[in-house]
């Protein structure tokens, strides 16, 4: 399920659009004239919205409104029943904006309102043969995590033994902004954590952001990847693709396991929010097997933290899901007959070099491994920002290539889902910033639609979570201390 008002407001709505896909994500892009299929617009060509570089708007005459996302160029056929509309406030519009948590919380405590979502749930819920559970996405950053909110608190009531798996997201932001603005994120940002953890049986924050505090960090940087941060249209197309990778594991029909229990192998111990990693592409020569490459990553793992926290110093994890695909599955040859060159080398499966390695970098983390043959699809409207040291199936050269028309159509991907250590400076982080006293001059909270017990119960929530991620060995304090800078 993805919750957006009537225009579409960053990651978010890329993101809302690919998760509402159904059936194995090895061949959904495939499947000729289907409902995910792309729209064949001109953008794709270079001669409508864009020029199929990732430079929406370089057209001609007569060309369409420039892209702001990657999703623009979906044509995804919806039931009538499954839009819901917003009315009472417009994506930048002339209405006003849904800014506040509290504003977006009672929306939904509307009876009427509440009444219509209902049955619109019970609709397409009756429709199904098995019902895993629901995947809510919506935006941190301003009200929409409110409306996440009674939206996961309804899933919750209604069917408290399926999966709810809640993705919060944020576009990347300034670093330069209205304090008061900054202050109102932030605390979009910590109550949305707190009350969709409450009723979620999964929650990840999910963002190109380098931090979610008061004053942000630099956007995440990729080596084979040149995007532009400030444009929606290049990150929520990143974003795209790691929840395309993230979310196989319960989504092919091969995976035994439902959303419950996926969420179950991640959360234990109060654990309810996890954090995403994601290589794309994963840094690999063309022709060689998963053991050679995974070796070669023996000391530095390729992949970049996608959830607005600190990365470890150590590789340290409680749990994780890890997801891989568009590898080659042979094994290469050992450099002495009957003899292998590693571990990694010797085992039977991809899957088992993918244990074997996790096991290696994680020592006593639970990690679940998946490896999926399909490359994740790159063609237009994907935008094309990848550095020409790529072939056009994402593989490294040995130097860089000159400008082809094909562009890159396929890459590997290595993602994660980790709970870790890692998030205990950005929880408390976000409790430290909004109980500071410079904080107190922005908390008109009653105008916010948010009563000051309310927000103080969810803060406490939100410092109690945070201790779930202390692991005693005196790394999470310093990290906690350089998050306030």
């Amino acid at each position: 399920m993805g919750w957006d008002g009537t225009g579409r407001d960053g990651a978010a709505a890329a993101a809302a659009v690919l998760c509402r896909r159904d059936g194995a994500v090895a061949d959904y892009r495939d499947r000729p004239g289907g409902d995910c299929a792309p729209r064949d617009t001109g953008s794709c060509r270079g001669d409508a919205a864009g020029d199929g570089k990732g430079n929406p708007g370089a057209a001609g005459p007569g060309a369409a409104p420039s892209v702001r996302l990657w999703s623009d160029f979906l044509n995804v056929h919806l039931h009538p029943r499954s839009l819901y509309v917003i009315r009472q406030y417009l994506h930048d519009g002339d209405c006003g904006s849904l800014e506040a948590f509290g504003q977006g919380e009672s929306l939904l405590q509307d009876p009427a309102c509440l009444e219509e979502l209902e049955d619109r749930l019970h609709f397409f819920v009756e429709e199904c043969d098995y019902l895993q559970g629901f995947q809510v996405l919506c935006d941190l950053h301003n009200g929409f995590s409110g409306v996440g909110a009674k939206v996961t608190e309804l899933l919750h009531d209604e069917y408290s033994r399926k999966g709810i798996l809640t993705w919060g997201l944020t576009p990347v932001l300034s670093a330069v902004g209205d304090p008061q603005k900054s202050f109102y994120r932030v605390m979009n940002t910590a109550l949305g954590i707190a009350h969709l953890c409450r009723h979620s049986s999964l929650f990840c924050p999910l963002s190109l952001n380098g931090s979610l505090g008061i004053k942000p960090q630099p956007p995440v940087t990729f080596p084979y990847i040149k995007y532009d941060a400030s444009l929606d249209y290049h990150s929520s197309a990143i974003v795209a693709a790691a929840l395309d990778a993230l979310t196989a594991p319960y989504r092919l029909c091969s995976c035994q396991g439902s959303m419950l229990h996926f969420a179950d192998s991640l959360t234990f111990s109060g654990r309810k929010v996890v954090a995403a990693w994601a290589a794309l592409p994963l840094p690999a020569l063309s022709g060689s097997s998963l053991p050679d490459i995974l070796s070669a990553h023996q000391q530095d793992l390729p992949w970049k933290l996608l959830s607005s926290c600190r990365e470890q110093k150590l590789s340290c994890c409680f749990a994780q899901s890890v997801v891989l695909r568009g590898i080659c599955q042979e094994k290469s040859s050992s450099s002495c007959p009957g003899q292998p060159r590693s571990p990694l080398h010797s085992c039977d499966s991809p899957e088992q070099v993918l244990q074997q390695f996790l096991h290696t970098q994680f020592p006593g983390a639970f990690s679940t491994a998946h490896v999926l043959q399909q490359p994740c699809d790159t063609r237009p409207p994907f935008p094309q920002f990848f550095s020409p040291l790529l072939t056009t199936r994402g593989f490294l050269l040995d130097k860089a290539q000159g400008f082809s028309s094909a562009g890159v159509e396929s890459i590997p991907v290595l993602a994660a889902l980790q709970s870790s250590p890692g998030l205990l400076p950005l929880l408390s982080g976000l409790c430290r910033e909004l109980r500071a006293p410079s904080a107190r001059r922005w908390s008109s909270l009653g105008t916010a639609g948010l009563e000051h017990d309310d927000f103080q119960e969810a803060l406490e929530e939100l410092r109690t979570l945070a201790q779930c991620y202390e692991t005693g060995l005196g790394a999470g304090g310093s990290e906690d201390e350089a998050d306030s800078d």
